[in-house]
């Protein structure tokens, strides 16, 4: 079958690999979407950050070339020896996370803080960029039939938003910030909504985006390029309650914290290629807050119950449709050039 494979730096290759088959307590998905991720371009531009390159997965026992994909859905169409619940035909949206389960994250229901925290399709296993996959059937969610497959590709994405919501002090009738209006920017911005912020304020050069977190119920969409963003914000705000920084880029992070009020918080929601710099004094003199926050954990069906109302709409957010063939001129160099690309999702036939 055919499957996107990284090999290094600028080196995704579409090659020709076995078709997995399931063993016990596994399920083989036919995919039908999976989307180009953030974290998948940090790698193809500067990785490896997640893959596994000179040392097998602790995990996945994978190292690099690795299939990559992480962000996708599909129909089960076989069951491996054991596996209860699930049945072919079934559609299913999967969660790519590996972790341990024995470390003291993990033994706390924090399986995404694991001590070995993986993803398919980054730290190896069958990816989504592939005509089938092959997971641990405790990866897979069942889809709620009103959801479309191209739905299910962004389940993963928006969990991601909706956790880094959750994992926030915000309340009903508060004020946020998001800078960055790519694809989870903007699915940032929806689950603010979900959470009942009045007002919530955008950061972003690319006027089709902008326009894009307009649409999506951004109350303002600021270009940086042309006004200072904090004193924009806080001219209209007084300071928010929450920022939150989603783009990686060094120079946003202290523009995130100046854009809170006293007492305020950011939410670090980026994967990082480097460091960035802050003054201390900054959250020292304000008592503000900074927090991390990566991936999700036991939010798959409230994501998709979500969906079901109307909320991370593919129609909305889908930018473009393209083969495994064109994934690295079409998909991964579109992304770096063309920032009016939100979310692109790949098809694999199979």
């Amino acid at each position: 079958m055919k499957a996107a494979r990284w090999h290094g730096v600028k080196d995704i290759r579409v090659e020709d690999i076995p078709e997995p088959s399931p063993a016990a307590g596994e399920v083989k998905i036919k995919v039908a979407w999976t989307g180009i991720c953030g974290s998948d371009l940090h790698e193809y531009l500067a990785g490896p950050i997640f893959v596994p390159v000179d040392e097998e997965h602790p995990l996945s026992h994978d190292k690099a070339p690795i299939t990559m994909g992480h962000e996708y859905c599909g129909e089960i169409t076989e069951l491996g020896a054991g596996v209860t619940g699930l049945a072919v035909g079934d559609r299913v949206a999967i969660e790519p996370i590996f972790a341990c389960g024995t470390c003291p994250a993990c033994h706390e229901g924090k399986y995404n803080l694991c001590d070995s925290l993986g993803f398919v399709g980054l730290s190896g296993g069958h990816g989504g960029f592939a005509a089938f996959s092959v997971v641990p059937a405790g990866m897979v969610h069942k889809m709620p039939d009103a959801l479309s497959m191209e739905q299910g590709a962004l389940v993963e994405p928006a969990a991601v938003a909706l956790h880094a919501v959750r994992m926030s002090k915000i309340k009903a009738g508060d004020t946020a910030a998001v800078f960055g209006a790519g694809p989870i920017g903007l699915l940032v911005v929806e689950a603010l909504r979900v959470a009942g912020a009045a007002q919530i304020h955008v950061v972003e050069p690319s006027p089709e985006r902008r326009e894009k977190a307009l649409e999506l119920g951004a109350t303002s969409a600021i270009d940086p390029m042309s006004t200072d963003p904090v004193e924009t914000i806080r001219a209209a705000t007084g300071g928010v309650n929450v920022a939150f920084e989603v783009t990686g880029v060094p120079r946003v992070l202290p523009q995130c914290i100046d854009s809170t009020r006293h007492e305020g918080q950011t939410l670090i929601v980026s994967i990082w290629e480097g460091d960035a710099a802050f003054q201390p004094n900054t959250a020292v003199l304000k008592e503000r807050q900074l927090l991390g926050t990566i991936a999700y954990r036991n939010i798959y069906p409230a994501v998709m119950e979500l969906m079901t109302q109307g909320y991370f709409s593919a129609g909305k957010l889908v930018t473009k449709r393209i083969s495994i063939d064109e994934i690295v001129d079409q998909g991964f160099e579109a992304l770096v050039a063309e920032k009016s690309q939100v979310k692109i999702l790949v098809q694999v036939p199979a």
